[in-house]
């Protein structure tokens, strides 16, 4: 199992929000996610000149491959290329001609018509080449500001930009009672620094993911969606009948100063808990065989076939994050290939990416998801062309392949996306783009402007200094 277990934790930065979820009995209506609801409207409401959402995208998923998944190896093969370049697969034909993948991508070749193959991923490191730098820059749309020149970071802080998801389900909360954002099955990490990234930074702790860390391929555990044994149904809907009636004996004033006072707050966690529409999501056994076959019976095709539910149930933002740590062993479960490439993408990673991920492209796409669902999937950078050799100072074996930001693949579908189209591309080698180079700051800023979100709005950082929302600006040329 992939569960990180924790005891609650108070910091100086205050309750975490996964403490705050822990719900079933407590306080004068079993709930103490009120108070985190309030909390999160207080903390961060959206000003009056933020622009409204009209874009054609009401909710984002993000597949996350974190570790830098070779892209010579799987989206951008290069078969006339030196064999110390393309490697060990060949190129295989997909359902769009003149588009190729790596034969490690059978079933994904067959759903190229739905996406956009972005070949031209790049930016040029400043104190960016290992994975948590990246992944920071990833998933907030800035480069972090303190970076050593191995590219680590210092862990997670208060003063960090939030993570592109907390934003959006603070601006766009959901229209009923299902959480927000939500992230699996384990969270972004290289080595010992956990989280970086992958929180709501300086909009408080209130605006963080709710953090499923549980592997879906197993029984998930719910307990922060679920009443306590002693606390039933019937008993907590008795104790919200009677403090909504002694709320509304209340004189106003009363109700402004008295902290039992019954708020829009209470109603919504009342509403979240017994609704039962999260906890029916989180349910893969409602799913035929034939379905969960489909995805993979892996921590990943699992975790999948879940974003797509959770989207149904009308999550805002779902980031599924490749179940191992960034720099972890090739031979078991990371992308990290510098001492193996070749053996680790045929034999494990790859069969399930393209399983997992084959799945919910052409699941999301019948059931019509992709008319109002932004899909990205990505990894933080991609790996050096040649093999053997080391571009970030680590040490790769001859037939491993090093980080390399210069030049990666990424993949993007619905709301509005082409299909069935590449946009941009490599050289003869995969080592640069060959045009429309596209930085991961600007993909930041596309994924804000589909759900119509101005990416250049004002916010205000840790200091209070106005600041845009993400560093880049949108690839217009990408949509329809």
């Amino acid at each position: 199992m992939l569960s990180i277990p924790g005891r609650p934790v108070r910091t100086c930065e205050g309750v975490s929000r996964r403490e705050l979820m822990r719900i079933g009995g407590a306080g004068l209506i079993g709930l103490n996610l009120p108070d985190f609801l309030s909390m999160q409207a207080r903390a961060a409401t959206p000003a009056k000149s933020e622009p409204k959402t009209s874009g054609r995208a009401k909710s984002v998923v993000l597949v996350f491959l974190q570790g830098g998944p070779s892209h010579i190896d799987i989206w951008d093969p290069k078969p006339d290329a030196p064999a110390n370049i393309r490697g060990e697969f060949k190129a295989i034909k997909t359902k769009v001609d003149g588009i190729q993948v790596s034969e490690t991508m059978p079933m994904l070749a067959d759903q190229m018509d739905k996406i956009t193959l972005i070949r031209s991923m790049s930016y040029t490191p400043a104190g960016l080449f290992n994975h948590t730098a990246a992944i920071y820059q990833m998933m907030t749309g800035w480069a972090p500001d303190k970076v050593s020149p191995s590219g680590q970071l210092e862990p997670p802080s208060p003063r960090d930009f939030p993570h592109m998801g907390c934003q959006i389900a603070r601006m766009m909360p959901p229209e009923g009672p299902m959480l927000p954002f939500v992230e699996m099955p384990r969270p972004l990490q290289e080595s010992n620094v956990i989280g970086k990234g992958g929180a709501a930074g300086f909009l408080g702790k209130a605006h963080d993911p709710y953090r499923l860390y549980q592997d879906p391929n197993k029984e998930i555990r719910l307990d922060d969606l679920t009443l306590r044994p002693e606390v039933s149904p019937e008993r907590l809907k008795d104790r919200f009948t009677l403090l909504k009636g002694i709320n509304g004996s209340m004189k106003e004033l009363d109700k402004a100063v008295n902290s039992y006072a019954l708020t829009e707050y209470y109603e919504k966690a009342y509403d979240l808990v017994l609704s039962g529409k999260a906890r029916d999501a989180f349910d893969l056994s409602k799913e035929n065989d034939k379905v969960r076959d489909r995805y993979g019976r892996t921590t990943f095709g699992q975790g999948a076939l879940l974003t797509r539910r959770l989207i149904e149930a009308g999550t805002r933002f779902v980031q599924l994050n490749w179940p191992a740590v960034a720099n972890g062993n090739p031979e078991v479960d990371a992308w990290d290939t510098h001492a193996a490439n070749f053996g680790p993408l045929k034999n494990l990673h790859c069969p399930v990416l393209d399983r997992g991920l084959s799945a919910l492209i052409e699941d999301m796409d019948q059931r019509g998801l992709f008319k109002d669902t932004l899909l990205v999937a990505i990894g933080e950078f991609g790996r050096s062309p040649k093999l053997g050799v080391s571009t970030s100072g680590n040490t790769n074996s001859p037939d491993g392949r090093d980080h390399w930001p210069y030049c990666y693949t990424g993949v993007i579908a619905g709301a509005g996306i082409k299909r069935g189209v590449m946009y941009g591309k490599s050289d003869a080698q995969g080592s640069s783009p060959a045009d429309n180079p596209v930085h991961p700051t600007e993909l930041v800023a596309t994924i804000y402007h589909a759900l119509g979100i101005d990416p250049e709005m004002e916010i205000l950082n840790d200091l209070k200094q106005p600041r845009k929302l993400v560093e880049g600006k949108p690839v217009y040329g990408l949509f329809t």
